[in-house]
């Protein structure tokens, strides 16, 4: 880990608290928690401050990576992004507990099969992000290779199928070897975007289908990684949870070559 590195991790972190230093920013990560993508005119009326308060603290959160947003026609809709408070959890906090919470995996699903997507259209239930500083080519094998997803995922022993084409499967499988989650790839652009189907074998047994899609932007020598999530049900409440370790878990493994786990 070079200086410059430790110099850029402080400064986030940095942000991160001033940002949270702040009961008005707060209470918008709240009502982003409850209900998430909502509008600048959605989130107005919650607070007693001016239109321009309110873009005000969503532009700090926005600058400490505490939300994203993502523009939809006219409207420009607000999502909490959990990873960077993810990683407070692991740095700091996770590592003092005598034993973590067991979080669920990831909900996500879809039930497109069809080459052609509705994501460029529709609205996701939320977005994460983070920076992480790798290479193109290094983040697309992280996500698309069946080895390198099991050494980081959070809580999968071994994982079956590349990712590498349009209807390729990718199954992953507990210390046991049943199946906690199956994804399939619908959509494609090779170290850009990814989109794929998502059916669970965990939880409540609910097995709805949903989606997702990883998208890729290379940023000088590192890169920033993109999780949208759609059609998520109720009943998969843990999706958010497990995605931000993912994602979590990944960044680390990538930066570090150590993944974040969850003990056995």
């Amino acid at each position: 880990m070079t200086r410059d590195y430790i110099l850029t991790y402080c400064e986030i972190m940095d942000m991160i608290f001033k940002a949270l230093n702040d009961p008005a920013r707060r209470a918008i990560l709240d009502s982003l928690r409850a209900q998430d993508g909502q509008t600048l005119s959605d989130l107005e009326p919650q607070f007693e401050m001016t239109r321009f308060g309110v873009m005000k603290h969503l532009g700090l959160l926005e600058e400490a990576g505490l939300i994203t947003t993502k523009k939809q026609g006219r409207f420009k809709y607000h999502y909490l992004n959990a990873v960077p408070l993810q990683e407070v959890i692991d740095r700091w906090i996770e590592p003092l507990l005598a034993a973590p919470l067991a979080r669920g995996l990831i909900d996500l699903k879809s039930h497109l099969e069809e080459k052609q997507t509705m994501l460029d259209t529709q609205k996701p239930d939320f977005i994460y992000q983070t920076i992480i500083r790798c290479s193109q080519d290094v983040l697309w094998d992280a996500l698309t290779r069946a080895d390198q997803v099991a050494a980081h995922h959070f809580a999968c022993h071994r994982v079956e199928g590349d990712a590498a084409a349009v209807g390729d499967a990718m199954v992953m499988l507990r210390k046991d070897g049943s199946t906690m989650l199956s994804q399939r790839v619908i959509k494609i652009e090779p170290k850009s975007r990814i989109e794929m189907s998502f059916e669970p074998n965990f939880g409540d047994g609910d097995k709805t289908i949903s989606h997702m899609a990883f998208l890729i932007e290379p940023e000088g020598d590192s890169c920033k990684l993109t999780c949208e999530h759609y059609d998520i049900p109720a009943a998969h409440s843990g999706v958010r949870d497990g995605w931000a370790r993912y994602v979590a878990s990944m960044k680390s493994w990538i930066e570090t070559g150590s993944p974040i786990k969850l003990p056995d």
